[in-house]
């Protein structure tokens, strides 16, 4: 008999037709996020879960798991929304989709440096209005980034290939990361190491936060931290919500302590708070950084392969549990 593979999203047309062709796959049909109580019932029932970053499986459900659920394999680069640690004692193995998403999430986050500073959001509004007059000397001032220091908070994949950007519109590249990357990496992006984080956003005009979302880095930049940054800076964050304390934040940028924002992640999604959306100098996305019909299809593809790799009693390519829980 085929494994039941249930997958809690609707995923492209495509993969759904693979999935059902190799397994028992149960499809979402109406695409709407499972309650904690609906995804207990399908982990009772299921060979193979395929959930996504907005399922929050914890050990108390996943103590509650049928014994025949022996893979997770999430939809997704992060696995913050899972319990690695209660998932290994259930005796569960966790993948994930990594390195597939890199340059579209890189895209974004370029696109956010490049529209926060010229304020090209509240172009587009103004234009659509009827309120613009004309071209004028002192039109829409914004800051040109040419020249400017970018400071990147986690430099894996992600972070270097926003540097890689940054550079190409004459950006000086800073990051902090738990260690210095390799030399040639340092040089091929002619980048400078900060071990302290509070040193290096003293001195930053843009941040961009592309660190993971872990218990190390949750609040990482708090209210004394973005109250480091020059009043002239920017903040740009592309990673998880949580690594920012969102109501600082707000108050911040309400308060002129920095001068703009541009945000793909927020701390309680799909809640995106008054007090950043009533702000002119943030510009708010509704998490589309990983959001290209290429990268959904190189998802799913992963997803496959992990479970294919699995089923035949291989260690799949991108198996989370072991590598990240001792």
């Amino acid at each position: 008999m085929k494994p039941k593979v249930i997958l809690t999203r609707k995923l492209s047309d495509s993969v759904e037709t693979r999935m059902r062709e190799l397994f028992d796959a149960e499809l979402s049909s109406d695409d709407q996020p499972l309650s904690a109580e609906q995804l207990v019932e399908v982990m009772q029932r299921a060979d193979v879960l395929v959930p996504t970053v907005t399922d929050k499986i914890d050990a108390e459900m996943l103590e509650q798991a049928g014994a025949n659920l022996k893979l997770i394999a999430s939809f997704g680069t992060g696995v913050d929304h899972i319990d690695l640690h209660a998932a290994k004692a259930k005796g569960v193995t966790v993948t994930n989709t990594p390195g597939v998403l890199t340059e579209d999430t890189a895209d974004v986050a370029m696109a956010l440096i490049l529209s926060v500073p010229r304020r090209i959001m509240e172009g587009d509004v103004r234009a659509r209005s009827g309120e613009w007059t004309g071209w004028s000397p002192t039109g829409m001032l914004g800051h040109r980034i040419n020249g400017k220091r970018l400071g990147i908070i986690g430099m894996g994949q992600i972070g270097q290939a926003i540097a890689r950007r940054a550079r190409g519109f004459g950006m000086s590249i800073h990051y902090h990361n738990r260690k210095a990357v390799h030399p040639s990496i340092e040089a091929e992006l002619e980048a400078t190491f900060w071990e302290d984080l509070d040193e290096m956003l003293r001195r930053m005009d843009i941040v961009s936060v592309n660190c993971p979302s872990t218990g190390a880095t949750e609040g990482l930049l708090s209210a004394e931290r973005l109250a480091l940054m020059p009043n002239h800076a920017y903040l740009v964050n592309t990673a998880r919500g949580e690594i920012v304390d969102e109501a600082a934040l707000a108050e911040i940028l309400k308060t002129g302590g920095i001068a703009g924002a541009g945000l793909d992640v927020y701390q309680n999604e799909p809640d995106i708070p008054y007090t950043l959306k009533d702000l002119k100098n943030v510009v708010l996305l509704p998490h589309i950084g990983s959001a290209t019909i290429e990268g959904r299809h190189a998802m799913g593809d992963k997803v496959i392969i992990n479970i294919q790799a699995f089923l035949d009693g291989h260690t799949p390519p991108d198996r989370v549990v072991a590598a990240m829980v001792s």
